[in-house]
């Protein structure tokens, strides 16, 4: 799992940027972590290191935006994530080392592509179009922790503003963490060796929740994103290629 000094200083590095992005900002960029990760140890263990840090930075950020974020928005995406974390649980189960890479390094490659894409102005979708998100979100979210785009998507068309936007992916997120928590068992994605490496990692997880939280009104996105564009960008084009290759 870490087994070095150089691996313990790329996860802390990780859990601090996804602890940032989730407190700070709703545009899904914290899944950037499980793609470095995979950089350094199998996809499988990125992901079981990753979703107590997750958890944790959720708590965190839950209580700064509480009671902030749209009851409906984000209750029509919970019931159609449900559904979403089961069929990603059917295919974590069949698939290798590789496909997660694939997978990863493509959703990786695809979110940049979606947020630098120029988009009109489009219509205002309806209520119900929650649940097919939900349903995308619960799955990419369960195979890779990227379900940051696809929610992000109709929650932006929905017409949110900012805090209300971001309190509502946190109560999402915190959701679909926790269906993902118990498939994830029963996978053996957690081991003892990344829950002891949890416990040295929470500091940062903590420490990243509570610069975002503050980065939320001060910080503007477009330089934090440009940067993590770059870097995911780099990442997910590697994690294609040692998949393919």
């Amino acid at each position: 799992m870490i087994d070095s000094t150089a691996v313990f200083v790329m996860a802390a590095a990780a859990t601090l940027f996804a602890g940032i992005s989730k407190g700070g900002f709703g545009s899904g960029a914290a899944f950037a972590s499980s793609a470095f990760l995979a950089l350094v140890m199998p996809p499988a263990q990125a992901l079981g290191l990753m979703l107590p840090l997750l958890l944790l930075i959720d708590v965190g950020a839950l209580k700064s935006f509480w009671r902030r974020w749209s009851q409906r928005e984000a209750s029509v995406m919970i019931l159609g994530a449900v559904p979403g974390v089961a069929l990603g649980a059917a295919l974590f189960a069949v698939a290798n080392d590789d496909v997660l890479r694939l997978l990863i390094g493509g959703v990786a490659i695809g979110f940049v592509i979606w947020r630098l894409w120029p988009m009109g102005v489009a219509r205002r979708p309806p209520l119900w179009a929650g649940g097919l998100s939900g349903l995308v979100t619960g799955f990419t979210s369960f195979v890779s922790h990227a379900g940051g785009p696809p929610a992000a998507i109709y929650l932006l068309a929905r017409g949110l503003d900012k805090t209300t936007y971001q309190a509502t992916t946190v109560l999402v997120f915190w959701a679909i963490n926790l269906t993902k928590a118990v498939p994830y068992a029963f996978l053996g994605v957690f081991t003892r060796e990344g829950l002891m490496a949890d416990l040295w990692l929470a500091p940062f997880a903590l420490i990243g929740t509570w610069l975002g939280v503050r980065a939320h009104h001060m910080v503007p996105e477009r330089l934090f994103f440009a940067l993590t564009y770059v870097m995911l960008t780099i990442t997910g084009a590697k994690l294609i290629w040692d998949a393919l290759s």
